[in-house]
């Protein structure tokens, strides 16, 4: 079955690259990408949405308002990709409705899964935004309408396991995540790191639209997997490498190209444009 996804960013980096991202997975449409939160509204009323992909803070109406709105008006369910994780903004945007809330460092097939999930009736916090919630409960006493808790839905989903699958630390908010890239302790070795494959280069075999003379055919091949979605674990299997060696091909391509995070990465490897 296919889900009906609509974007709402006023970043037009970010939207055209989240549009490209999860039209490469196969049980995803994206319907729509919008500028802001009245046009997402707008459009979720006139036609069939099944998610609505919502950035914080946008000119004209913002992404908690509209989903106050759409959770009030229509079945469409809102969820949060934002880079603000401020108390006041997480417990807002739970309190308005929200079905999940991400931050944009996330891993593409994260945030895909995510949109599966609550898709299918769940709600997602990742575990950052989550502490989030505890803390403010903690110190300042559960908001009205239960927003400081995850009840309802509001935190894991119902068999109390997180929806977002994560590998290694959970993201720091603002800036590079060590979940993201993947940085943390090294697997054990398998291949040496300059061991070529078996297989022909995925990225020789995609010939993107980028300078290739600025990456070694390693980190081209590590940007390509990337780009297709795959886990570093995956990355690493496919090229025989530690999944230690794998986070740091991408820590180099980061710093080659002044990018911070992976679903960034994956922008510039399809298209070619580093802002």
């Amino acid at each position: 079955m296919t889900i009906k996804v609509l974007i709402a960013d006023d970043n037009s980096f970010i939207r055209e690259g989240m549009r490209i991202i999860l039209s490469s997975f196969g049980d995803f449409e994206v319907v729509a990408a919008v500028e802001d939160g009245l046009q997402a509204v707008d459009y979720c009323k006139e036609h069939p949405v099944d998610v609505a992909l919502l950035d914080i803070r946008m000119p004209g109406m913002s992404g908690t308002e509209a989903a106050r709105l759409l959770t009030e008006g229509t079945s469409v369910k809102p969820l949060m990709l934002t880079t603000f994780d401020d108390d006041a903004s997480v417990v807002e945007a739970v309190r308005c409705g929200a079905k999940g809330y991400l931050l944009k460092n996330n891993d593409p097939e994260q945030i895909a899964a995510a949109i599966r999930s609550v898709h299918g009736g769940h709600s997602v916090l990742q575990e950052a935004v989550l502490d989030k919630l505890r803390s403010f409960a903690a110190g300042l006493g559960a908001p009205a309408d239960g927003a400081g808790a995850p009840a309802d839905g509001a935190g894991a989903p119902a068999d109390g396991r997180s929806a977002l699958p994560t590998e290694g630390e959970k993201p720091a908010p603002g800036g590079r995540s060590k979940s993201a890239e993947g940085a943390g302790p090294a697997s054990a070795p398998s291949a040496p790191s300059d061991a070529a494959p078996p297989d022909a280069s995925p990225a020789a075999e995609a010939a993107p639209p980028i300078d290739r003379s600025r990456f070694t055919e390693r980190e081209l091949e590590v940007m390509a997997g990337i780009a297709r979605g795959l886990s570093n674990k995956e990355i690493s299997r496919e090229l025989f490498l530690s999944e230690g060696t794998t986070a740091n091909y991408i820590t180099s391509i980061l710093n080659k190209t002044a990018l911070e995070h992976r679903t960034q990465i994956a922008i510039y490897y399809l298209t070619g444009k580093l802002r």
